[in-house]
Parts: C-alpha cells; structure tokens; sequence
C-alpha cells in the first residue's frame, strides 16, 4: 500500500481508483461500511481500492487550540485502512485553499483532475466544500459531468450512528469492550518510548514512558493491556495513564507500561499499547509502600482480565 502524501505527485497508476472519502478518524465499524462499499465497486470494475483522508484533520484547521481528540495517528490509519483491502492512501492536505473551496471546486480540481477517480462512496451525511454547501446529491450530480459515479451509505448503528465521538465518550469511560466493538479491535495508543524518572523500575516494576501526544484522553487510571514492540506479537502487560499523583503530579498524563516477564532497552523504540481492560481509576495512597502493593495487586488483576479476552 502507498502513502501519498499532500505534497506528493499523484502517478499514473494510483488515478481511476474507486475512492472511499472522509476523514477516517479511527478507521471504526461505519467507516469500514463506506470503505466496504468502495471495495464492491473497485472488485466488480477492475479498479484500485484507495482512500483519500484529510490531513491536518479539519477540526485541527479551524480550531487550532482544541484539546486533542484523536483516536489515531496517521500510521495508525494507514494499517487499518491496509487491512480493509485499501492499496492507496491519498492525504489531502487540508490548508486555506482547500476550506475555501467550493465544494464545485473541490470535486472538479481534487476528485477529477488531481485523482482522476471512476468511483466516491461516502456517508450519505457526507459534507464538502466551503461552508460544508456540498452534499450527496450535489457529489452525484458533478460525479456525472466529471465521470464518476458516487454512492452513499447509510449510517451503521440505527438510530444513534457509529461516529469517532461515540469512540471518544466510551473511552473517557473506561469502557474499553464497547470502543473495541465500535472499531472492531482494541484501540491502541502508538508512540516513541521516552525516558523518564525510572520510580517504577525502583518499585519493581519498570515502565515504558509514552507521551498521549494529539490523542483524545481516556480515562485516567490503570488498564491491562498488550503490547506490540514492532514486530506484531502482542505481550502481556498492564498500564498506568495519569499524572502519578502519589510520587509528584505530571504537568500532562502520562502512558506508562509494564511488561509482564521482559527485559530489555525500549528507550527510543516506537511501540504500540493495546488497552484491554480498565481495571480502576487513578488514585492517591498516603505512601509508596501503599502504592507499590497496590501495582502488584494491579497485575495480578491485569493478567486476570487479559486471560479473560483472550
């Protein structure tokens, strides 16, 4: 699968690709239905199966000082839309130019020149172009002029549709089972292991640091959790997301991972925690000693709910 980024050329043979359009945030259950969609269309004409995501995200455009909200990095994104069959990634950079487009504009100059697309499947309450004037019935009628056909589809969920900020309310509370349901497998935070004050490694229990970065916020406290170092086998472990508010409060939550039976240097590495299960919420113990029988309780109880999922 390719990558093309804002900046990059569009080649001869990543045009005529059936196009599954949003923003994919999270790549979840009613984003897959739309990619679905596509997939049908690029299987029953010979076509490629390609993506074209926004980046920045365009709430980060017009709102540049929100709180981080996102459920993926855009590595991240990229292997979900891989496993849904997708073999290019178009990034369209989302600037000045493009918010002031019109959405006639947007789908002659991006959808039929720069991409050169047969197909656009989309959520049938897909938006577009400046002041979001563009909707389905418009895409379908400039698809017609510009030669490609376009199909909406419907929500999934019924009623209360799968939407990122549904993701997002379930992992402010904890509950893990349903934000892996709505994504169809566990949400993951990916990130550089960074160095830190090694407290957990005087406790016993060594960590791997990571920064939450631009993701939205879960629920501060302690999960089980599985790991991938890079090399697609997931290990055993249990996590702390919080501010440490026994041994001196972070300015910002931190990600701290200890792995079950590991040994070894992870500073610099990027890995990937899986967070399984929320054990229990952040707390503050009138001691370290208090606090370090409470982390050997946590992964008793961790190994416990990992047995669980598995």
């Amino acid at each position: 699968m390719r990558v093309l980024g804002p900046s990059s050329a569009i080649p001869d043979d990543a045009r005529g690709a059936a196009l599954a359009l949003g923003n994919f945030d999270g790549v979840h259950i009613g984003h897959q239905a739309v990619i679905a969609s596509a997939r049908g269309v690029a299987l029953a004409h010979g076509m490629t199966l390609a993506a074209a995501v926004f980046e920045p995200h365009p709430r980060r455009f017009f709102q540049p000082d929100l709180p981080p909200f996102r459920l993926q990095t855009q590595r991240q994104r990229a292997r979900a839309l891989s496993t849904c069959g997708v073999m290019e990634v178009f990034e369209i950079g989302f600037d000045e130019g493009l918010a002031a487009s019109s959405d006639e504009a947007f789908a002659t100059q991006v959808l039929g020149e720069l991409l050169g697309v047969r197909h656009v499947s989309v959520g049938a309450d897909f938006r577009f172009g400046r002041a979001r004037t563009g909707d389905v019935a418009r895409l379908s009628a400039y698809g017609t002029r510009l030669g490609f056909t376009v199909h909406a589809v419907e929500p999934v969920g019924g009623t209360e549709k799968v939407s990122s900020t549904m993701i997002r309310g379930a992992l402010a509370r904890g509950d893990m089972d349903e934000a892996s349901r709505l994504l169809s497998r566990p949400w993951a935070i990916e990130g550089e292991v960074q160095r830190g004050f090694a407290r957990g490694r005087a406790f016993g229990f060594p960590t791997a640091n990571m920064s939450l970065g631009d993701y939205t916020p879960p629920r501060l406290g302690i999960y089980a959790v599985r790991v991938d170092l890079g090399d697609g086998v997931l290990l055993p472990g249990v996590a702390s997301i919080g501010v440490n508010p026994t041994v001196g409060a972070l300015a910002q939550p931190l990600l701290e991972t200890h792995l079950f039976d590991f040994s070894g240097d992870l500073y610099g590495r990027t890995i990937e925690v899986e967070l399984i299960a929320f054990l229990r919420d952040e707390a503050k113990f009138p001691d370290t000693e208090t606090l370090k029988a409470q982390m050997r309780q946590d992964v008793v109880n961790a190994r416990t709910a990992l047995a669980r999922a598995s």
